[in-house]
């Protein structure tokens, strides 16, 4: 297939990183086969990436050689599988820079995190006549708990504006904190529109008046370097199956003593120290929080997943996506009806858009007969969706096995939507 734009092709050659993509690609069995006999083009990895070969012989491993109960029990196996699933916190600790593996809490994923934060942490913290900060971007994961919780405890749930690019309006943000903000919880990137964060700014803002800050890091884990120390959030959560590891795992990160002082939500076995039928003992940091017996394979997994992209380099995958976002920006831009949704100066790998005339779910599904997967939708970001006047956007989102053929790929195929629908 002829590329798109030489002129385009020109201009990002002296920044293109040196990075060998159809290598990796073939890391990823996924990415072999075929969808509706043409080469697949998946370009949905906001919602969840492929995983590596490494990542599915990890689970592998451990189903056929080391299953078993953690923590518990004295055999050889319960230790060998307590001894992975310990190696995988570190491996997490190291990736995301927090200072002691205690501060790192496995969980299902980001929603289960932000949700044990707000009934842990906002239970604790939020009464009535208090305020919750969120922003105008934010994934319906990082809405309704805060909703739930204002809800109960008669709060108020505050949202920080975003202008037309979709940034967040850093002066109103700022006037939002008061006297009555308890907690401040915001996304690091848009998984709707790829707006990335100045996070370490928002959390100073935050900070002066001594309000802890959440960060849902979900759309961020697999994009760019994550640490927590430099960005001095008091909690950051993140997915494993967004950063090339299993679904069904992921990590709240949180200072210690923010997590010492406060409750777990859920009991059961593993997270205490003793039982009576008078008195429970919680269990030390961070096995407090994590009751009852853990996605062990998973956290194994993610553990591999962490070892794959840390060995190719986040930043070289970050420069790699950059690649494919400008090339794939200038792209679309060029197509006669296409409106990008969500054109922030700083971004991450997505591309959320709409034609003229056509509704998203037609234009997925034409493209998903050219072989090409995107995600179509609200994106779980209805009140955005809401801000820029769309019922839905068509997003194609990257990761590190992407290509600009796959762009042109994509290109190729929204000219075909417009070919059937005659527009």
């Amino acid at each position: 297939m002829k590329a798109i734009g030489k002129e385009v092709k020109s201009k990002m050659t002296d920044h293109a990183p040196q990075l060998d993509v159809h290598k990796i690609r073939q890391d990823f069995p996924m990415l072999k086969q075929l969808a509706y006999g043409k080469p697949l083009a998946y370009l949905d990895n906001a919602a969840t990436s492929q995983k590596p070969q490494a990542v599915i012989d990890a689970l592998m491993r451990y189903y056929t050689n080391d299953n078993s109960n953690i923590h518990r029990g004295v055999h050889l196996l319960s230790e060998r599988a307590t001894q992975h699933y310990e190696e995988a916190r570190e491996k997490v600790r190291q990736f995301v820079n927090a200072k002691e593996k205690r501060e790192i809490i496995f969980v299902r994923g980001t929603t289960e995190a932000l949700n044990l934060i707000a009934h842990s942490y906002g239970r604790a913290n939020v009464n009535a006549g208090d305020e919750v900060l969120i922003t105008a971007l934010e994934h319906h994961s990082n809405i309704v708990p805060w909703q739930m919780l204002c809800s109960e405890r008669s709060a108020r749930l505050r949202v920080a504006p975003i202008n037309d690019e979709g940034e967040v309006l850093l002066d109103d943000f700022a006037q939002l904190i008061n006297e009555r903000t308890k907690l401040v919880s915001i996304a690091h990137v848009s998984n709707a529109l790829g707006t990335i964060n100045p996070v370490r700014e928002m959390v100073e803002m935050a900070h002066r008046q001594n309000i802890p800050v959440m960060i849902d890091g979900a759309q961020a884990a697999p994009h760019t370097r994550i640490d927590v120390q430099e960005l001095d959030c008091d909690f950051y959560a993140f997915s494993g199956h967004k950063v090339y590891g299993p679904t069904g795992i992921g990590v709240l990160y949180g200072k210690s003593e923010l997590l010492e002082a406060i409750s777990p939500y859920q009991g059961g076995g593993d997270m205490i120290a003793s039982v009576t039928f008078d008195k429970t003992t919680y269990n030390t940091l961070p096995y407090k929080f994590e009751a009852g017996t853990p996605n062990i394979a998973g956290t194994i997994g993610l553990g591999a997943a962490i070892d794959y992209v840390s060995e190719i380099g986040l930043d070289s995958i970050a420069r790699h996506e950059h690649d494919l976002l400008s090339y794939g920006t200038e792209a679309l831009s060029q197509i006669p009806g296409l409106r990008l949704i969500g054109t922030a100066k700083k971004k991450a790998g997505v591309l959320s858009f709409v034609l003229e005339g056509i509704h998203p779910h037609d234009v997925g599904t034409v493209l998903d007969r050219e072989g090409i997967a995107i995600r179509t939708g609200h994106h779980c970001a209805m009140p955005l969706m809401e801000r820029f006047g769309v019922p839905a956007t068509a997003r194609a989102s990257l990761a590190v096995y992407n290509t600009r053929e796959e762009i042109d790929t994509l290109v190729a195929g929204i000219q075909k939507v417009k070919e059937v629908f005659a527009l």
